[in-house]
């Protein structure tokens, strides 16, 4: 009797998909920017994808990159909160859940800005709520569009206590005075977008674009549920439960997202001449 030799399959060559649940070729999901050939399903994708996917090569210009946050409540849940800042930072790279800086896309400059949900769930304290703030006067400033790609699923980061509660109404205030002076401000939802983050700055845009089967809203599904104790709507939260409902503007694949803000930009550029 003989018996095959079985195959080494090499680590890292497949994936399962959160969407399908089918287990897919990791390079298929990559060529595809983290999309799931199968079913579509976007995966959540870090800072650094988001900034080479959506602007031009080599044209981000960094803002207040060494900003840190501080722990007034000297914090401590499992770890202390300084411990933690430090894990996460050695675990995604990143200083703080919000980069913003200066950019292009096909050539036309904006003032960007991105929250990941891989940093303490992209949750708002005190620094995310300042870079926004500080990405909205730049723009002013300058005299260029807004436009904020955010990942945020934790809300306001209850390690900072009222420090962190306040930047609801700071980052507003902020995208207010775009508002009155008629600056361009864009607003892309991914999964997942939620608590003070949908409740302030994300939702206050000129153009709010989604990418397709994001979770959106302030408290998510299971609270919900468990809150009022009902059988929420098939599809509750999702990007395109939002826009049947009149709380987006559109939703975009991310393949087709750089060029769908290009023309935008565009648009309103040739209004603004007008």
């Amino acid at each position: 009797m003989f018996f095959r030799r079985k195959r080494n399959i090499p680590d890292g060559l497949w994936t399962r998909c959160a969407g399908c649940n089918n287990v897919v070729y990791k390079k298929k999901v990559e060529e595809k920017l983290d999309v799931c050939p199968d079913c579509n399903y976007h995966f959540r994708i870090s800072t650094f994808e988001r900034i080479k996917i959506t602007l031009d090569e080599d044209s981000f210009e960094e803002y207040w990159k060494d900003m840190l946050p501080a722990d007034p409540l000297n914090f401590k849940d499992r770890i202390n909160y300084k411990k933690r800042i430090a894990s996460e930072q050695k675990k995604t790279h990143l200083k703080e859940a919000a980069t913003v800086g200066k950019g292009a896309i096909e050539g036309k400059e904006i003032v960007f800005g991105v929250t990941d949900s891989s940093f303490i769930m992209g949750s708002m304290g005190s620094v995310v709520g300042e870079k926004i703030t500080r990405a909205a006067e730049k723009a002013l400033e300058l005299r260029l569009p807004l436009v904020v790609i955010s990942g945020s699923g934790g809300g306001a980061r209850m390690h900072e206590g009222a420090l962190s509660l306040m930047q609801m109404a700071k980052t507003s205030s902020a995208i207010s005075k775009l508002r009155v002076t008629g600056m361009l401000f864009i607003s892309v939802l991914t999964d997942p977008t939620l608590g003070g983050v949908m409740a302030s700055f994300a939702s206050q845009a000129d153009i709010i674009i989604a990418e397709p089967g994001a979770l959106l809203g302030f408290a998510g599904p299971r609270v919900i549920r468990e809150t009022i104790k009902k059988t929420l709507p098939k599809g509750f939260q999702t990007s395109e439960f939002m826009l049947e409902h009149g709380f987006i503007d559109m939703i975009v694949e991310r393949n087709k997202l750089r060029q769908e803000i290009s023309k935008i930009l565009d648009y309103c550029n040739s209004n603004y001449s007008n």
